[in-house]
């Protein structure tokens, strides 16, 4: 009798560990997301605005998502009106941020904000609006990524980065 205890906690534990994975793909939904271009101020002498998104992850299920990891992907697309050769990427891979961690407070994360380190500048006086409008500026595409235990990566959101400075 003694014994039983300890076999029937460690028979409960081994079963709690075998749940069904989360399908994060249906799990989470991207809320509040908010694109365009971060004044980063002045580099070099130079003005430089980078891509940034922000948004709020929201589990839509009743299954604990922890720990959750996201990889969010800044991705450079051809300058409009280059000819893309057939089987070439049409994606440049150009920066990516790594969270280790996302915290869930209930069923929601408070705004998480990913900047891009990567980004354009130009010689004043060239604004930061002029960046933007620039012939040769590159549009950038994201791309975020998300991971929960040892899961594989699913993209749980695809999105174009707007030609808009984002307020302050």
């Amino acid at each position: 009798m003694r014994y039983l205890a300890p076999a029937f906690l460690l028979a409960a534990l081994a079963a709690a560990g075998c749940s069904q994975p989360v399908d994060l793909k249906q799990a989470l939904q991207m809320t509040d997301v908010v694109l365009g271009y971060h004044d980063a101020g002045i580099v070099d002498g130079k003005n430089k605005v980078v891509p940034s998104i922000s948004f709020r992850l929201k589990n839509s299920t009743s299954q604990s998502i922890r720990p959750l990891s996201l990889n969010v992907l800044f991705k450079k697309l051809p300058v409009a009106g280059t000819a893309v050769p057939p089987g070439s990427p049409t994606e440049e891979n150009w920066d990516e941020k790594f969270i280790q961690s996302v915290r869930f407070d209930g069923n929601e994360t408070a705004p998480i904000v990913v900047r891009a380190e990567a980004g354009f500048t130009g010689d004043p006086p060239q604004s930061r609006a002029d960046i933007l409008k620039h012939r040769l500026f590159q549009d950038v595409r994201v791309r975020v990524m998300a991971r929960s235990s040892a899961s594989n990566w699913v993209e749980i959101g695809t999105f174009d980065v707007p030609r808009t400075l984002l307020a302050q």
